[in-house]
């Protein structure tokens, strides 16, 4: 059978045309792009064209693109094994990638940790853990949360659209609290008094086997949870025994200044779920958390087939040796702080930007229709991305009401390249503004 010489042609529109042809409706596509090739911060797309990435896959490429110390890992780990499923013959990197992962998490307890292949999983393993080890089945996780798209994943998914909608029934005995939120007026008390109710009006406590929230909500808008509502939650949870889980499946790997965000917290929490930059690209997730829970599931009861894979865990331990070698966590600070007065910047000439946040280099602006916080700028914000593109520009929305701009630029970018971005984002605003 010969093909349609245009179905093959190395163009962006080309090969989109295949794509719909082939692929279902549900599967989104943010740009009607096709990526050749990437380097670092930047990527080449078939037809040629050069963009900066402050997407980073989202959230994925805290270590750039095609890191060369993590190709030459992978490369050196093909040449010896690339797959036996750990729990029928184990590999020293899976082994090797949990202590030193052990030892990078907080909480003065001894601790145990293993592998799966998405964020979702983790999280699901970690709700698992938690309700065999506390004989409970309640689970509280927060509005605007999201925790991958699994059905207990949508469950504890704090938003309907387009992430839950038509895809019901979901597990039972999921929650909802507020998650803080000062500039929409939820304060600490407010989030805190909003759990009690669930107590008072949902579900017991002695029911509750986990709570479950981000130290930075990811797709809701990168809202920062603060010490002081970390602190609250670890009380609550001793209190009633219940199990305090952190989701730093995309806050984790360096991103918020530190090797996750959980540490600036002061309190520990019980389990921690990682995934997304932590292999650099490779498809890998951890749960984390106090060895008493973590070993009360029978043998069998944990796994998964390419769980821990041994490609990924040697990009893991990889990403580990780059974080050290090339000191990110002080240049995730950095790049925090050129963005945050670059963004400031912006926000100056354009009061359609009611807040710039963020926590190291997970930062992200708000936009509102002529600068009144009752209405969010959706189309606004989707024009922004659009320009940007126009200009070679790889930037992504999030949010409960899709007006936030989040950056997620790789760490190991280069200054003129971080600057070079921040100067095409100000343009996009300048031009999606007269529109």
């Amino acid at each position: 059978m010969h093909r349609d010489p245009a179905a093959t042609a190395k163009t962006n529109a080309a090969l989109m045309a295949r794509r719909r042809a082939a692929l279902p409706t549900g599967l989104g596509q943010t740009y009607d792009v096709v990526a050749e090739r990437a380097e670092n911060a930047e990527v080449w797309d078939v037809e040629g064209k050069r963009y900066l990435d402050f997407g980073g896959g989202i959230a994925v490429l805290n270590t750039g693109h095609r890191h060369p110390k993590i190709v030459e890992a992978v490369k050196a780990q093909l040449d010896k094994v690339h797959h036996t499923c750990f729990q029928v013959l184990a590999y020293e990197p899976y082994i090797e990638l949990a202590e030193r992962l052990i030892a990078k998490t907080p909480g003065d307890f001894a601790k145990k940790a293993y592998f799966l292949s998405t964020g979702a999983e983790a999280v699901e393993n970690a709700i698992k853990i938690a309700r065999y080890a506390t004989k409970r089945q309640a689970v509280i996780a927060f509005g605007g949360g999201f925790h991958g798209r699994t059905l207990l994943g949508m469950a504890l998914t704090g938003k309907v659209a387009p992430y839950k909608a038509g895809f019901g029934p979901f597990p039972a005995e999921i929650y909802h609290a507020e998650y803080p939120n000062p500039l929409h007026g939820v304060s600490v008390e407010d989030s805190i008094k909003s759990l009690e109710h669930l107590f008072k009006y949902d579900v017991e406590a002695d029911r509750v086997a986990a709570i479950i929230f981000e130290p930075v909500q990811g797709e809701g808008g990168f809202y920062v949870a603060s010490k002081e509502f970390a602190v609250a939650i670890r009380q609550i949870c001793d209190k009633h025994g219940i199990v305090m889980i952190a989701d730093e499946v995309q806050t984790g790997a360096g991103r918020t200044g530190t090797w996750l965000a959980c540490e600036q917290w002061g309190v520990a929490p019980d389990m921690v779920t990682m995934a997304k930059s932590m292999a650099g690209g490779f498809p890998i997730s951890a749960v984390i958390g106090k060895a008493e829970l973590m070993d009360k599931p029978l043998p069998g009861g944990l796994g998964g087939t390419y769980a821990g894979n041994p490609l990924a865990c040697a990009a893991a331990l990889a990403v580990l040796d780059v974080f050290e070698e090339e000191k990110l966590l002080d240049k995730s600070k950095a790049v925090g702080e050129t963005l945050v007065q670059g963004l400031k910047g912006i926000a100056a000439k354009h009061k359609s930007i009611g807040d710039v946040r963020g926590l190291g280099a997970m930062v992200a602006v708000e936009l509102f229709k002529n600068g009144d916080l009752h209405q969010p700028d959706a189309d606004l914000t989707k024009r922004v991305c659009v320009e940007a593109l126009k200009r070679g520009l790889v930037m992504l929305s999030c949010g409960t009401y899709a007006n936030v701009l989040r950056i997620l630029v790789p760490l190991t970018v280069p200054q003129a390249q971080l600057e070079e971005g921040l100067k095409i984002l100000g343009e996009a605003f300048d031009a999606a503004s007269a529109a």
